[in-house]
C-alpha cells in the first residue's frame, strides 16, 4: 500500500504519542537520534580492576550510541520527503518515489541489523519489513509474520499491527480481523485495545457486518465517556475513542444518539 507507513504512524499516534508519549517514532526518534543525555561516568578508581570495569562500561555505551545513531539515520531516510520535484531549499534527504526511498532505507536498516545486537537488530529488521512492503510485498509480509513472534515485545506488537494493516489493505479481512482481535486482547501500551478494536470495526464495515462494527464502536466511545479518575472527574478521551464516536455517527446515527453525553472535562488526551 503506497501510504502504508503514514497510516501506521498516524494510527500509533492515537494512544502512544498522545496518551503514553511513547510510540515507535517518539521513542526511536529521541533515543536513537542521539537526543538523550549522555551517560556520565564517575571517576575511575585508582586500582586496575576499577579502571577495567570503567573502560568496559564506556565501550558498551559507545557501541550502543553508535547503534542509536545508525538506526536514527535509517529512520530519517525512511521518513524523508517523497516528491517528484524536491524543494531547492530542502535540508534533509528526499526521494522521487516511495519505492526509491524504501530501497535506500532497507540498505541502511540492513547495515544496522548486520552490525549490532538486540534490541537494535530486531528493531532494524522490523523497519526493513515495513519498507519491503513497497518493493517486495510478499517478502515484507512474511518478515512481519516472523517478527510478530519476536521475543522483543515492542517489535512483536508493532509487527503484528503492521501485518494486520497489510492484510486489511490486501482485502484479506478474515486474517486482518483475527490479528486485530489478538492485539485487542494483548492491550499493549503501543497498540491499545481501543486502537485494535477501532481497526477491527473498520474491517467489519468492509465485510458488511454493520451490527458487529456498531457494537464495537459504541463500546469504545461509551466506555471512554464514562471513564473517571480516582477523584471522580472525567478522564480525557483518547483519539481512538473520539475516532470511534465519529465512525459510529456515520455508520449508525441512531446508535450514536444513545451514547453517554460527553462530560465538559472529557476532552482529548494529548
Amino acid at each position: 500500500m503506497a501510504k502504508y507507513k503514514k497510516k501506521r504512524v498516524r494510527e500509533l499516534r492515537h494512544d502512544r504519542f498522545r496518551d503514553a508519549a511513547m510510540t515507535v517514532f517518539d521513542r526511536l526518534g529521541d533515543r536513537l537520534e542521539g537526543k538523550g543525555k549522555p551517560v556520565l561516568y564517575g571517576l575511575a578508581a585508582a586500582v586496575v580492576i576499577g579502571i577495567a570495569i570503567w573502560i568496559g562500561v564506556w565501550r558498551h555505551h559507545k557501541h550502543s550510541e553508535e547503534a542509536r545513531q545508525a538506526l536514527g539515520l535509517a529512520i530519517r531516510i525512511a521518513t524523508a520527503q517523497v516528491s517528484a520535484t524536491p524543494a531547492a531549499n530542502a535540508t534533509g534527504p528526499s526521494f522521487i518515489s516511495e519505492q526509491d526511498r524504501a530501497q535506500k532505507a532497507i540498505v541502511e536498516f540492513q547495515k544496522v541489523a548486520a552490525k549490532y545486537g538486540d534490541p537494535y537488530r530486531t528493531e532494524a529488521r522490523y523497519f526493513v519489513a515495513t519498507s519491503l512492503l513497497y518493493v517486495d510485498r510478499n517478502k515484507g509480509i512474511n518478515e512481519l509474520a516472523e517478527l510478530s513472534k519476536s521475543s522483543v515485545s515492542d517489535v512483536a506488537i508493532l509487527a503484528k499491527f503492521a501485518l494486520a494493516q497489510a492484510k486489511d489493505a490486501d482485502a484479506k479481512y478474515d486474517e486482518a480481523a483475527q490479528l486485530y482481535n489478538e492485539l485487542a486482547k494483548d492491550n499493549s501500551a503501543l497498540v491499545t485495545s481501543d486502537i485494535a478494536n477501532l481497526r477491527l470495526a473498520l474491517v467489519y464495515q468492509k465485510q458488511g457486518k454493520k451490527k458487529e462494527a456498531s457494537d464495537i464502536l459504541f463500546r469504545i466511545a461509551d466506555s471512554a465517556r464514562k471513564a473517571k479518575g480516582q477523584d471522580g472527574t472525567p478522564l480525557p478521551q483518547s483519539a481512538a475513542a473520539r475516532d470511534a464516536a465519529q465512525e459510529l455517527q456515520k455508520l449508525d446515527p441512531e446508535r450514536y444518539a444513545q451514547l453517554t453525553p460527553e462530560s465538559p472535562g472529557g476532552g482529548p488526551a494529548f
